[in-house]
């Protein structure tokens, strides 16, 4: 598991300004769409979460859009598009999500986002309204300068120029209402069609309901940029109930997947004392023993961790993940070596081993063996045009270039984690330089030359 949070931000703020980043986001290039919001990036979460999100987008007809799900570093419970291409969903709601179902009903209703194409439809509505909102000033301007001179005051003439504004806000949120209506809509069809039940939909609708009960109580529901929650639990349930998936189960199996993958986050995320009293040690199922082992290996004692990793592959041996969290445990432990074997194993369990290759790759260059470095070169070289967008795997596979001495390409590698970083000052520099030492016209050359001669948009300012 790889956190990230290089550039502090909280998701709360993504959501508050996820209006002004669906604008942003039409110009800024890939690497940059998700800047300012501190991610997770973890092999066994990303692929429960494309197996969660696969039937989904068949029957959404968006099985071709290569749509990610990205895992936002924030304990409460969110998700939210930004983008055509991305589903973010925070570590929290995965952590409190008890099945499989519930996680599943949150991505359908972000598929029915996406699939209803509200992001490019909000963005023609904000451009009518900026429109409308410059005729209104200018309607406002002129009906204060005429009270001005019919009675020589203002007096309430102000108001001209802030209704319009006022009106177009809550037209603005009205549409916005309607786009979550029907992306509730869209969610249970998608669940129909995949037979699968809204229960957990309308369970996670529901309880969030219910937490803010309070604070919506005196709420004027024409400024919301949501149906209110009640209303919202009411039209929900008279869709959910009907479905002839109702009460249908997640199958056992998805089950444990989806305990593991919550005990992996609380053993991460949590602190040590956390995490022994949400899985004491009279809980002996597997996921508390995974977040306890995950515990003891970051905050206790490495030998013990190891030895309780050992038990879960012997419980488990086909389970790739945990070959992959005694690989990071020993990496991190200063054991690189011994780390290999372990990850190698990993990787040929894993159903997409990308981000455990980068670990891999992470640990042969760990060695400080030079006779490592080509298969370093080679896993990371692959890991890198499946994954763009990994800092990690260009840092890596820089250090590796740079452990056969081979600089020109080492540089080129260091830009591209740079540019993945959104630095784009030190990306150009280094591109520039490796361009000196690459033969021209070559993939490579050809590569420092994009990001040396790249023109970077201006960065939108914060509000």
């Amino acid at each position: 598991m790889i956190p990230r949070t290089s550039r502090a931000g909280l998701a709360s703020r993504a959501v508050a300004l996820v209006t002004a980043a669906a604008l942003a986001a039409a110009s800024l290039p890939a690497p940059a769409r998700a800047q300012g919001v501190p991610t997770i990036r973890d092999a066994e979460t990303e692929q429960l979460l494309r197996d969660y999100l696969r039937p989904l987008l068949r029957a959404a007809g968006l099985a071709q859009q290569n749509i990610q799900v990205v895992i936002v570093n924030d304990q409460s419970f969110n998700a939210f598009v930004v983008d055509a291409r991305r589903i973010f969903i925070n570590a929290g709601a995965l952590m409190q999500a008890q099945t499989p179902n519930e996680i599943i009903g949150v991505l359908a209703h972000e598929t029915g986002h996406i699939a209803g194409g509200h992001l490019s439809r909000m963005r023609e509505q904000l451009a009518h309204a900026q429109t409308a909102s410059i005729i209104g000033l200018l309607l406002g301007v002129g009906a204060m300068v005429a009270a001005t001179q019919s009675r020589g005051s203002t007096g309430n003439a102000g108001a001209a120029i802030l209704a319009p504004q006022e009106a177009i806000r809550r037209s603005l949120l009205s549409y916005q209402r309607g786009q979550e209506e029907q992306a509730d809509k869209a969610a249970v069809k998608f669940l129909n069609a995949t037979g699968q039940s809204p229960k957990g939909m309308y369970d996670t609708f529901k309880r969030l309901s219910d937490q803010m009960l309070f604070q919506t109580h005196y709420a004027n529901p024409y400024l919301q940029s949501h149906p209110m929650p009640a209303d919202r639990v009411e039209v929900l349930e008279g869709l959910a109930k009907t479905s002839p998936y109702w009460n249908k189960k997640d199958p056992p199996e998805l089950q444990l997947r989806h305990d593991l993958m919550r005990a992996k986050l609380y053993g991460f995320l949590d602190r040590g004392g956390t995490v022994a009293r949400r899985y004491p040690m009279s809980d002996q199922s597997l996921p508390a023993r995974y977040a306890r082992a995950i515990a003891t290996y970051r905050h206790s004692d490495l030998r013990i961790a190891i030895a309780q990793i050992d038990a879960l592959i012997q419980a488990k041996p086909n389970d790739p993940y945990f070959y992959e969290l005694k690989g990071q445990a020993l990496m991190e432990g200063g054991h690189a070596a011994q780390a290999i074997p372990a990850l190698r194993k990993a990787a040929q369990l894993a159903p997409e081993p990308t981000l455990i290759n980068i670990m891999l790759g992470q640990a042969l260059v760990a060695t400080n063996d030079a006779r490592n470095a080509d298969e370093a070169i080679r896993l990371l070289s692959q890991a890198v045009t499946r994954d763009t967008e990994s800092p990690e795997a260009y840092s890596q596979l820089a250090m590796a270039y740079g452990r056969k001495g081979d600089i020109a390409h080492a540089d080129l590698a260091s830009a591209q984690a740079a540019f993945a970083r959104g630095d784009y000052t030190t990306a150009r520099q280094l591109a520039a330089r490796a361009k000196t030492r690459l033969k021209v016209g070559t993939p490579a050359w050809v590569r420092a030359d994009d990001i040396a001669t790249v023109r970077m948009p201006s960065r939108p300012q914060p509000n």
